[in-house]
């Protein structure tokens, strides 16, 4: 279907970043990219795409979606990809061993839309200062696994018939991003923003959590049986995300990490423990 405007700008502004993760086919990253620029959307993030980038088949099948094709970004892990952002979402529409809010995609929008503008629970930051949510799409075939769900926030799963839930990488963009598309008119005509409570932690700085207590948790065999680290370790993440800390509350964790671990001043309360631990008795 046409009937584009040449006269009107491509983009409104804002909007979250698409974040395809193991794309197979460049032709299905075009279409993607195309149902983008139809809701406003210009920030693509393809993590290991197969086939390489850039990809002359993706920008023939973008329909000229110029725009996004050219502005695509490439990361090797999911991590990288998501580092800036404040807000992640997961689409998948199969149940997971996670407590995680599950929202459909005009509620997914919402929030979105919230967190743009500065108002809401867990809001993020300015769109003048970036897009701070971002929307995570799994390979055509096989769909996020557990360890890329594990870094978002909420699940989005499209309440179509389940007897037949099969949609193609595009169609699940262009339903996203529809529904940003429409939330967003309706938010500019709302209210203004309201103050927020302090910049929510971005995935990167949650990441680097992450490790950090994971390193110390490891260093005091918290994690004695190995098959059940993975989970274990999603478990922890998904506990903390949930609480949607703030980038004062993360570096204040990392604080009490450090402070039970004994390294602070140098590690040299970890060392005088030790020590007494070894003393002989009397």
């Amino acid at each position: 279907m046409s009937g584009t405007d040449a006269t009107k700008p491509a983009v409104q502004g804002g909007g979250p970043a698409v974040i395809l993760i193991d794309p197979q086919l460049g032709e299905n990253i075009g279409t993607a990219a195309r149902a983008m620029l139809n809701c406003g959307l210009v920030d693509l993030r393809l993590v290991r795409p197969r086939d390489g980038w850039p990809n002359d088949k993706a920008r023939s099948a973008s329909s000229g979606a110029d725009l996004v094709i050219d502005g695509a970004r490439v990361f090797e892990s999911t991590e990288e990809a998501v580092a800036d952002l404040a807000r992640v979402f997961a689409t998948t529409a199969r149940p997971r061993d996670m407590v995680k809010p599950v929202v459909t995609p005009r509620e997914a929008a919402a929030i979105i839309c919230a967190a743009e503008m500065g108002t809401g629970a867990g809001a993020g930051r300015d769109p003048s200062a970036g897009t701070a949510c971002g929307v995570l799409f799994g390979p055509e075939r096989s769909g996020l696994t557990n360890d890329d769900i594990a870094l978002a926030d909420t699940i989005v799963t499209i309440p179509l018939n389940p007897a037949f839930m099969s949609l193609n990488l595009a169609q699940a963009v262009l339903l996203l991003g529809y529904e940003w598309f429409t939330a967003r008119a309706v938010a500019d005509v709302g209210d203004p923003p309201a103050p927020t409570a302090g910049d929510p932690a971005d995935k990167g700085m949650l990441i680097g959590l992450f490790q950090h207590l994971e390193q110390e948790l490891d260093a005091a065999e918290f994690f004695r049986v190995a098959e059940k680290r993975p989970s274990m370790v999603r478990n922890i993440r998904n506990l903390i995300q949930r609480a949607l800390p703030t980038e004062h509350e993360v570096r204040t964790l990392h604080g009490i990490v450090t402070a039970l671990s004994g390294r602070r001043l140098g590690g040299r309360l970890r060392r005088r423990v030790d020590a007494e631990a070894d003393a002989p008795d009397g």
